[in-house]
């Protein structure tokens, strides 16, 4: 069944690229709603649905809008612990144009909804079936999605840094813990990005609070990593969060070599828009398939073919 928030709540933070303070507060919604995001602190009732459709800007964070100078940016980590959490439908309302960055990972929304609850509707949730193999990107940055029972992704960066080197991660939705494996991962960067970062008015919140800073050195942070494959990782956390923006669970296995937000989005877009690579399909309690008889010939021959 569908599921939202038992009961709203409530944080403060700043944003990452915009170091604005802004109050966040999180609902529950209707089922069908799926995630929509609310700006309080202007004039209108205008809603921006979490959907991919409404991605209009994936420069080092995920912003939607409604195509009316409405907009609200770094929505990727709130929306993988929503996908994390199992929450299907709620109201997101904010006091600015940016979801607060917290420490940088998904743990304190993930804090956040645990605190809240989670409660069943009397909604059938519904899944979106990959059907075929669909490929973007080029030699040395690419992302792809192919057809499989549940979720699942491997995840793999490559930097010329010896502190970050080539990293992988594979996380599946039936084995893996998103809140133990994946959601205190945080956001990460190079000190010699920063200044250029903020000359193009990005990361003017960024702190070693919220980020993990790597220098010339090694790693700025006291604290050091939270896992040896942290990086990997946060890149798995924006990968779930980037690909929840299809609006529903995804039934695939997806791969991504070096990709970042932008190409996320294109993987999903190829997906989305190609009528023949994707069907609607229910989900039991477990979140697998419940397919009919076509849909199992239509993966039947697409697994044929390749």
């Amino acid at each position: 069944m569908q599921r939202t928030l038992k009961a709203p709540i409530h944080c403060t933070g700043a944003g990452l690229h915009s170091n604005a303070k802004v109050s966040m507060t999180l609902g529950p919604a209707a089922p069908g709603t799926g995630v929509v995001f609310r700006r309080t602190d202007l004039a209108t009732d205008a809603g921006i649905e979490a959907h991919h459709d409404n991605i209009v800007d994936s420069r080092l964070c995920t912003t939607i809008g409604n195509g009316n100078g409405l907009s609200v940016g770094t929505i990727e980590h709130l929306m993988a612990a929503f996908a994390g959490c199992g929450v299907d439908n709620a109201i997101v309302e904010l006091t600015g144009a940016e979801v607060p960055i917290m420490d940088g990972s998904a743990r304190a929304f993930v804090f956040l909804i645990e605190c809240a609850g989670i409660v069943e509707q009397n909604a059938p949730r519904r899944a979106i079936q990959v059907l075929k193999d669909i490929s973007v990107g080029n030699e040395n940055r690419w992302a792809s999605i192919s057809p499989a029972q549940n979720f699942s992704l491997h995840c793999e960066i490559v930097f010329d840094h010896h502190a970050i080197g080539a990293q992988s991660f594979d996380y599946d939705s039936r084995l893996s813990s998103f809140e133990d494996e994946l959601s205190s991962a945080r956001t990460f960067c190079l000190a010699a990005d920063v200044e250029e970062m903020r000359a193009a008015g990005l990361a003017l919140g960024g702190s070693l609070d919220n980020a993990v800073v790597i220098g010339e050195h090694g790693l700025l942070n006291d604290e050091g990593l939270r896992f040896e494959t942290e990086f990997a990782r946060h890149k798995a956390l924006d990968l779930i969060g980037d690909l929840s923006l299809a609006g529903a669970p995804l039934l695939a296995h997806v791969e991504s070599h070096c990709a970042g937000h932008a190409m996320n989005h294109q993987l999903l877009d190829a997906l989305l828009d190609d009528g023949t690579a994707w069907c609607w399909t229910d989900t039991d309690a477990d979140g697998a398939e419940r397919m009919d008889a076509a849909v199992q010939v239509r993966l039947a021959v697409a697994a044929a073919s390749t």
